[in-house]
């Protein structure tokens, strides 16, 4: 029996789907793709509407963060480029999107079976989308962030090329398998980083993940203190990410604390079955503040200190969900709970999920949050470190590892038929990057210039 809802993604023969790839060109013509119009917006004006709802305090924190570089700032203004993207020529062929695919926002984290994989990590803005704005945010987030690694142009351009021949090779290749095994594909660290060869920042990286789990987080973010039993497990403060004490921090434990049995009872209900037996064997702890990355600054987010047995520990970052940054120009989300889209977009673009991922609301601080383990054999590289040529061989693993999201989230036989076999699909995304990689070291200096003439507060973890 066929199915017959109009929703189906996979409908039709792997031709038929080819050959809507293809037809979807004619409403939206791949060349179309590289064009970047900024039309006189102020980019300052699209920051601060997200604005409200943040922490008050923080908001200097995030447009400090955001001072930082040009890369800094593509990094907090995903609903800037949103806006940028909407107002040019759609492509027809949509599905679940990340909604923030930079290179910061790759990494290793662990499968349920503790394998280490490489992909997106980050969902926080994920909604149905045109699957090119994932693709096209990616590849302008390499041009700039070569750009700060004093690349010259002609480099910066290779970079991106490698990022999409890596892409469009995958996308090619996905269109052809069996869906199962897109579906199974998973991505390992050492699979992805050997793509131009293991260097000595990715297998650093991949050590460093290995090593960090629950277990080995007791001993440099576990504080002891007495307990009516005996020794009890606190967390222990690191500014300026973690802490008890500061600002409006009390202010925000206090109130989320007000709710709390209530709050992880609706998280214990977002989880399976099986895993919400393993959750009600541990015990809560200890609660504090971190301070999450340039994007997500003034969110409410917490880091919960579970235990089993007093001392087996299980950390949680608890994160506030607010509405995706590209709601605006996509359209109200299937899932009214903001928590839950954010869980449902990484189950549905990961190849593997944290076992503890799920959703919750607070009625105290009237806001929504999503929960995982925090820093569970997850690590990133430091792009900071890198030169043209690793930069390049990162590049390609994110390419790699955003097609296989996109073939397991969507289409490939869709995505396949409307970018071809050539080069006109590629040509236009390089295109757009080092355009919109102008727009953003503009949207940077617009930032420098309104801090200094003090039209807008900007504060680092120093305080300056």
């Amino acid at each position: 029996m066929k199915h017959t809802t109009d929703h189906l993604i996979g409908r039709g023969s792997l031709q038929q789907r080819r050959e809507q790839g293809r037809a979807a060109r004619k409403q939206c013509p791949r060349s179309a793709l590289g064009r970047h119009e900024a039309g006189g917006r102020d980019a300052l004006a699209l920051l601060a509407q997200a604005d409200p709802g943040r922490v008050a305090e923080l908001l200097p924190l995030r447009y400090g963060r955001m001072l930082a570089s040009p890369f800094a700032f593509f990094r907090g203004a995903a609903g800037v480029m949103a806006h940028d993207l909407a107002r040019g020529p759609r492509c027809p062929i949509e599905q679940q999107i990340c909604g923030d695919a930079h290179l910061g926002n790759f990494g290793l984290f662990a499968s349920p079976e503790r394998r280490l994989l490489f992909g997106l990590n980050d969902f926080d803005e994920t909604l149905p989308g045109p699957f090119d704005w994932d693709l096209r945010r990616l590849a302008a987030s390499a041009v700039v962030a070569a750009r700060e690694r004093g690349c010259r142009r002609d480099q910066a351009e290779d970079i991106v090329r490698t990022l999409l021949d890596t892409y469009h090779e995958r996308i090619l290749a996905f269109a052809e398998m069996d869906t199962l095994d897109v579906w199974y594909t998973q991505d390992t660290a050492e699979s992805l980083l050997r793509l131009g060869g293991v260097n000595r920042h990715e297998r650093e990286a991949i050590d460093k993940a290995r090593r960090k789990g629950s277990r080995q987080l007791v001993k440099e973010a576990v504080d002891w203190v007495p307990g009516p039993a005996g020794p009890e497990m606190r967390i222990k403060d690191e500014p300026p990410w973690v802490y008890h004490h500061a600002g409006a921090t009390e202010r925000e434990i206090s109130a989320f604390e007000q709710g709390i049995e209530k709050f992880l009872m609706q998280y214990r209900g977002s989880l399976a079955e099986d895993r919400r037996v393993l959750f009600d064997r541990y015990e809560l702890m200890d609660v504090a503040v971190r301070v999450p990355g340039v994007g997500s600054v003034g969110r409410r987010c917490f880091v919960a200190l579970f235990a089993a047995d007093g001392h087996h520990p299980l950390f949680l970052q608890i994160k506030e969900a607010r509405e995706s940054a590209l709601a605006p120009w996509l359209g109200a989300p299937a899932q009214p709970h903001n928590g839950r889209r954010i869980v449902f977009g990484q189950r549905l673009c990961q190849a593997a999920s944290d076992i503890f991922l799920g959703w919750a609301s607070s009625k105290a601080l009237g806001a929504e949050f999503y929960v995982r383990q925090l820093r569970d054999m997850k690590g990133r590289l430091d792009l900071e470190d890198f030169d043209a040529g690793d930069l390049g061989e990162y590049a390609a693993a994110c390419g790699y590892a955003l097609a296989r999201s996109q073939a397991k989230a969507g289409d490939p036989a869709r995505i396949a038929g409307y970018i071809g076999k050539g080069q006109a699909f590629d040509d236009a995304v390089v295109a757009y990057a080092l355009a919109y990689a102008d727009q953003t070291e503009a949207d940077h200096a617009a930032l420098v210039a309104a801090v200094r003439a003090g039209r807008i507060e900007a504060m680092t973890e120093e305080g300056g």
